[in-house]
């Protein structure tokens, strides 16, 4: 089966990879306005994935990621729309130079060819992942969580309705409709028609991938993202900002999961910070050092275990240290942390400038919340993923990371010296 899904999907990237700009559009409007228009099916299926998550005891952060509400529907078809209003990459010449021998040269943007997605319980990657790649002139086969079956079929569905109707083939999006996991092992090796693989899940999904696939591995998107307050914050401002980051979206990767706040204020400002949290609904899993600082304050607050520092908690739920330096605050974020967003709170200019240099974090905020990693607050659109390794593309991935170069060279009848 998957084999002839890489066939059709390598067939339809080869008219995929033609099209104009204006064509690519056309096509990603008429998505956008047939998921509107197909909202109440696409619901309904959502519904039943719903209600079978719920049979089967799935945590409240991971049943906020398969919700579809008609608003977030309608939100993610603007999303498509608003790809339609992004620069095309594909065309667009990187440099070029004409060589002493009178080759000219150019380096110029082309499709990745097949992209492969496996994500769990978040229906809003198929259409993300699908105009993406759509706009950047690749195909691409989908493998959702069992999670999100009925909604994953209905809604790619639409999508291949919307193709046809446009002349494009109906395999320049495909997914795989079996929850059978052997049919992930057999995706990792698909080298043959798969350029780029992207999974998006948790850590045992990552480490799978890493390790069996044969296709180029794209990671990224676990996020222990940290905030250091250091001592010359504003602590009102810090504190609006520290409860944006936990509470706005709990569940989203870039959300807060560990405090960092230098000695020389916890006294202080822990207690100032039970009081934003407990109006905030947020338990606090405090460390030794900052326990003495808590427990006397209206968060409800439990012991933090180490294990608690290593994984996400996606959920109103927050990790709190003391720690006695910047140089502590560095170390302990390179310890735990994922490499996916972490920040500063400081008014020390040299203290910010310090914490950007030593944290190599695929995204670093000063006096920000680590929330803005996302491809739609860079202006990129609706992302494939964040990724957190260094090659090919780091960060949340828009339609650039989607595509390669190839080198042309122009001569006049020209050979080599």
């Amino acid at each position: 089966m998957l084999e002839q899904m890489g066939k059709a999907a390598r067939q339809a990237s080869y008219q995929l990879s033609t099209l104009s700009t204006a064509q690519k559009n056309a096509a990603l409007m008429l998505i956008a306005d047939m998921l509107e228009a197909n909202s109440q099916s696409i619901i309904q299926a959502n519904e039943l994935d719903m209600a079978a998550a719920r049979e089967s005891g799935m945590k409240e952060s991971l049943l906020d990621r398969l919700l579809l509400t008609p608003a977030r529907l309608t939100a993610i078809a603007n999303d498509v729309r608003d790809v339609c209003r992004l620069s095309d990459p594909v065309g667009q010449v990187i440099d070029g130079a004409k060589m002493d021998s009178g080759l000219k040269l150019q380096r110029r943007r082309v499709p990745l060819g097949v992209v492969g997605v496996i994500y769990e319980a978040r229906p809003n990657v198929t259409i993300d992942v699908a105009s993406l790649c759509l706009k950047t002139g690749n195909a691409v086969i989908l493998r959702g969580g069992k999670e999100t079956h009925h909604t994953n079929l209905a809604t790619v569905n639409v999508i291949q309705k919307a193709l046809e109707e446009c002349g494009l083939p109906a395999a320049s999006v495909q997914a795989i409709q079996s929850p059978d996991r052997a049919l992930v092992a057999e995706m990792l090796r698909l080298d043959k028609y798969i350029d780029m693989l992207i999974p998006r899940g948790g850590a045992a999904l990552h480490k799978l991938c890493r390790e069996q696939s044969t296709i180029p591995v794209i990671t990224g998107g676990i996020g222990v993202c940290h905030t250091f307050v250091d001592e010359s914050v504003d602590f009102e401002k810090a504190l609006t900002v520290i409860e944006s980051a936990k509470v706005q979206r709990p569940s989203a990767c870039n959300s807060l999961e560990t405090l960092l706040v230098h000695e020389a204020i916890a006294s202080r400002f822990l207690p100032a910070l039970s009081e934003k949290m407990h109006f905030a609904g947020v338990t606090l899993h405090a460390s030794s050092s900052a326990l003495p600082h808590l427990k006397d304050g209206p968060a409800r607050v439990v012991d933090v275990k180490e294990e608690d520092y290593q994984d996400e908690w996606l959920s109103l739920d927050l990790n709190v240290t003391v720690v006695a330096s910047l140089d502590a605050a560095v170390a302990h974020i390179r310890q735990y942390g994922t490499e996916h967003s972490d920040a500063i709170l400081t008014r020390s200019i040299s203290s910010a400038e310090r914490f950007v240099n030593e944290v190599d974090s695929s995204a670093v905020y000063v006096n920000a919340s680590t929330r803005f990693t996302d491809g739609g607050q860079f202006g990129l659109g609706a992302e494939m993923a964040v990724s957190t390794q260094k090659l090919h593309a780091r960060g949340p991935m828009g339609l650039e990371a989607l595509t390669t170069y190839k080198w042309i060279g122009y001569g006049d009848d020209l050979v080599r010296p």
